[in-house]
């Protein structure tokens, strides 16, 4: 009889985390916003990320209905440590090459805009922006396989952090 077992880390996980990444494809379908966020939960408690929760929640869920609103096809939700856990970054990737405000912006570039009172919308990617610690999108090319389009992204850290402790 042989037995497999999976190969043992080469770091102690409960001195220096093993970093990690987790990927996601999402239909087109209403319904992506609450898988995603979801997801985003299960991952998060498996890594002892919960201080993260709330605020990681509300950026994923303003990211993939953007994806949802502004794109034709399928959406792809990637989530990644970094700094060894202590920061998680969340990214869309969708068809649509148009970078919205603000996000067309360089961050640290001037101040972010209001949104009329009276708009039905747009307000969305302004919360990703006052939430995160970072942000930024850029548009991608066509590829060998033709999948252009363009990938929004947010990094949590020292604010969810300390809201998440707060709670």
């Amino acid at each position: 009889m042989v037995t497999v077992s999976p190969p043992k880390p080469t770091s102690d996980p409960l001195v220096e985390p093993v970093p990690w990444a987790y990927a996601l494809q999402l239909p087109h379908d209403a319904r992506a916003p609450r898988v995603a966020r979801s997801t985003l939960r299960v991952v998060l408690a498996t890594h002892g990320l919960m201080a993260f929760a709330e605020a990681a929640e509300l950026l994923t869920s303003e990211l993939v209905s953007n994806a949802y609103l502004h794109a034709e096809g399928d959406a792809t939700l990637r989530l990644r440590a970094l700094d060894g856990g202590r920061r998680l970054r969340v990214s869309v990737w969708d068809s649509n090459p148009h970078i919205p405000p603000p996000f067309d912006r360089r961050p640290g570039g001037p101040g972010l805009c209001s949104v009329p009172v009276e708009a039905d919308g747009g307000r969305g990617l302004f919360l990703v922006c006052h939430y995160a610690d970072a942000w930024g999108g850029y548009p991608l090319g066509d590829d060998l396989f033709g999948r252009g389009g363009k990938l929004l992204w947010c990094e949590l850290g020292r604010h969810a952090a300390r809201q998440g402790a707060a709670a």
